[in-house]
């Protein structure tokens, strides 16, 4: 079985059931397997082999999944690039995978032509290509809507999905079908994954989260509803039009949306479930979501790019005795939490993720070394930190390396960051590390607070002596307009870390 083929079968079994809607434009399987046909047998007449890398540098749209799946039927490696990346990073994507191809939106165009390396064969331009060589997409499609008569195997490769490169250049995680039909598998475990329910996508397709959720959604045969971008007015507007049965989001985009000022106005009620991951969601925070979806249908999804990106979750039912926690090991994954020596820890102490699945990457693309010290033994270390307790139920505590080490002790800066979520008029909130001659590293809290509102720093240092241990207590404080973050929401601590390392507090606290 492989990605791919899921299409064709549910073209054949709901034709007639939309599949994509996109803006003004609406494709039910049928029509959209008949366009992915033709764009296949398109990329076969040039040349493009079961193997072969094709880059996508999209933002969201209906033309994403059509090539997407165009290159699955042929066997070929999707490599999806985020649009928001430098030419340099670009650049170092495309050679370094070995693309052959690239499909990009037409406003990408120049850059392109910039970043492309000479393994590069075509270029094709979504609408209109306007540079010399380069082809649209209109000319490489075909009249052939058959299936391509090519046999793709479980075990050949599906796509690779780079890492941020925060910490050097970015790696490539490599998936093969089988995996990725065990991720789908993976979250057919979870609650909210009927075939009929209807998903609106916002999360952007060249990021692992958003990507896979991609290939799932059509291969079970759901509705999707795309949007190019994420816009929280937007998205209650489509819930409430679209009957929206299942939405997924990062928490500051669910922070964004309960900043809606008539949010209440909204119909709702079609939501049957409402998950959230990405990065660890502040109680105070989820509270809030429960109490203005006027729902307890919230699901806890951890993932990670590497891991496929199954891992943990916690449903409905647990938020009751376990609020807070991110959850238990997934259909088909297994999950330890261990010590530095790799021994599994007690309950209520601290140690790193492990996890261990069929659909975990294959490894780095040409990177063994990276390879060998991410996946040990058979198990993938995930560097998040985390406890786990006697019924075996996880809860991420922090990044392994966003952990603050402050005289020696260990600050987590999730257990930190949840009591300034709960401080009146704070917005967002982030804790990070920053250099001390006298303790290694200080406690340092970057707050935003919501608009209108101010931040009395004294009175939110008292807040936090009632709720946190001394050495927990921010002694440096910044109040900021915004956190940097990526494209999914997820706040970039590195970037926080560069940018106030020399910078003068708000506060210097003596405890």
């Amino acid at each position: 079985m492989n990605i791919g083929s899921a299409l064709g079968r549910n073209a054949r079994i709901i034709p007639d059931q939309v599949a994509i809607y996109f803006q003004d434009k609406t494709y039910t399987y049928e029509q959209l397997n008949q366009i992915v046909n033709r764009l296949a047998h398109g990329l076969i007449s040039l040349g493009i082999k079961k193997g072969d890398k094709i880059c996508l540098l999209m933002k969201n749209s209906e033309y994403v999944p059509i090539a997407l799946f165009a290159a699955l039927k042929i066997g070929a490696v999707v490599v999806p690039i985020n649009v928001r990346l430098t030419i340099g990073e670009i650049a170092y994507i495309v050679d370094h995978s070995d693309a052959t191809l690239i499909f990009y939106d037409d406003e990408f165009e120049d850059l392109i032509e910039q970043a492309r390396s000479s393994k590069v064969v075509h270029c094709i331009a979504i609408h209109q290509a306007t540079v010399n060589g380069h082809l649209s997409l209109d000319v490489v499609l075909v009249e052939n809507k058959s299936d391509p008569d090519i046999v793709v195997e479980q075990q050949d490769y599906s796509h690779i999905l780079y890492t941020s490169g925060t910490t050097g250049k970015p790696k490539g995680a490599l998936f093969d079908h089988y995996g990725s039909v065990m991720y789908i598998l993976n979250s057919l475990g979870l609650k909210g994954e009927n075939p009929e329910y209807r998903i609106i996508h916002f999360m952007p397709f060249y990021h692992g989260a958003g990507f896979s959720a991609l290939y799932k959604h059509i291969f079970i045969g759901q509705t999707i509803v795309i949007q190019q971008n994420f816009n929280p007015v937007e998205v209650l507007k489509a819930i409430e039009s679209y009957k929206i049965d299942y939405i997924l989001a990062v928490p500051t985009m669910y922070n964004m949306i309960l900043q809606v000022p008539n949010m209440e106005q909204y119909d709702l009620t079609s939501l049957k479930t409402v998950a959230y991951g990405g990065s660890s969601m502040p109680s105070e925070l989820l509270r809030k979501c429960m109490k203005r979806f006027n729902t307890a249908q919230f699901v806890n999804r951890y993932g990670l790019t590497e891991g496929g990106p199954g891992g943990i979750a916690l449903y409905p039912e647990d938020h009751k005795d376990k609020f807070g926690a991110s959850g238990k090991a997934r259909f088909l994954i297994e999950a330890r939490v261990v010590d530095k020596l790799g021994n599994d820890i007690a309950p209520g102490k601290v140690g790193e993720l492990l996890l261990r699945g069929e659909m975990v990457m294959k490894g780095y693309y040409k990177n063994p070394e990276a390879t060998a010290d991410a996946i040990r033994d058979g198990w993938l270390y995930t560097g998040d930190m985390c406890t786990i307790d006697s019924d075996r139920f996880i809860t991420l505590v922090d990044r392994k390396k966003d952990m603050v080490i402050s005289g020696g002790a260990n600050v987590y800066s999730v257990e930190v960051e949840d009591v300034l979520y709960s401080f009146e008029g704070v917005l967002e909130a982030a804790v990070i590390g920053l250099p001390d001659e006298k303790w290694g590293e200080t406690v340092t809290a970057i707050i935003v607070p919501k608009p209108g509102s101010s931040i009395d720093t004294e009175k939110l240092i008292d807040f936090c002596r009632d709720n946190l241990a001394g050495y927990k207590i921010p002694r440096k404080i910044f109040i900021a307009d915004e956190l940097p973050k990526n494209a999914t929401g997820k706040t970039l601590k590195y970037k926080l870390r560069d940018n106030y390392l020399n910078k003068d507090s708000v506060n210097l606290i003596n405890l």
